[in-house]
């Protein structure tokens, strides 16, 4: 069998958690940013620097189970505060490590756990069972429609996008997987709308631009973290598809775009 369609199947349990909701998808998000961590960790190794692992491990959970409905209450600036506090102290008493180490130990937190966790605020809100799916039906529509565009029509790579980050992405690929998130998007939101969804249209589609173009950013940035890094792939947790972070990738900065858009635009 193909290692993509077995990767799939790997994933496919998320789907049901997805489905679930509530305390099931939190924990689940919550393994899924440990792993995503750990590959973090792992690739910036390479670059011989050491985040220190078990500091970033321990902040994720706690950040989880302190985890209400808002997050400014789940944030907890005290715990954050206490946290770097006390990462700086490190290269102090143990002076193997640096504050680039305890910078990078803060960042795969934030980056990793913070980001994911918008999945998880994003379901506790009023209509959340259904406007979860947008960072996932934006995310899938832009990348398959990305991939499609870019052969048919970015064939031979004339138009690169971003070569010295990923070379074989195109622009004609680029603007295909802004029309794959945008009418995604507005086909979901017009569906979920006979449900009882009471957002107008318009704002399924500038969901759709923003996570299309950002998206496309969270994969970009992960590739340049690779390119940097000298690796491939974060991992090969996913037969056919790398890490966590390489499937994940554009999901982590959709899911930002997505929370910000509904709690400040249309202040759900």
């Amino acid at each position: 069998m193909n290692n993509r369609y077995i990767g799939a199947l790997v994933l496919a349990p998320f789907i049901i958690f997805l489905f679930l909701g509530g305390v099931y998808l939190k924990y689940i998000v919550m393994v899924i940013s440990l792993f995503g961590m750990y590959e973090f960790y792992k690739v910036s190794r390479k670059k011989h620097y050491k985040p220190i692992a078990l500091i970033g491990y321990v902040l994720c959970i706690v950040y989880y189970l302190n985890m209400n409905k808002d997050f400014s209450q789940s944030f907890n600036i005290y715990i954050l505060i206490a946290t770097i506090f006390l990462l700086l102290c490190i290269p102090v008493v143990y002076t193997s490590y640096n504050f680039v180490d305890v910078a990078l130990t803060l960042f795969g937190f934030l980056y990793v756990a913070v980001f994911f966790s918008f999945i998880v605020f994003i379901d506790n809100k009023t209509y959340g069972q259904y406007l979860v799916w947008i960072i996932f039906i934006c995310s899938w529509g832009c990348d398959t429609l990305a991939y499609y565009s870019g052969r048919i029509l970015g064939k031979g790579g004339k138009h690169k996008l971003c070569p010295k980050v990923s070379p074989n992405k195109t622009i004609e690929g680029s603007i295909g997987g802004l029309l794959g998130s945008t009418i995604g998007c507005m086909i979901y939101g017009y569906v979920i709308s006979k449900y009882g969804v009471h957002i107008e249209l318009y704002h399924y589609a500038i969901i759709g631009v923003l996570c299309g173009g950002f998206g496309q950013f969270g994969d970009l940035i992960a590739s340049s973290i690779k390119r940097y890094v000298g690796a491939k792939d974060y991992s090969n947790l996913i037969p056919g598809h790398g890490g966590i972070l390489d499937r994940f990738d554009s999901i982590l900065f959709v899911s930002v775009v997505v929370f910000y858009y509904i709690t400040f635009i249309i202040k759900i």
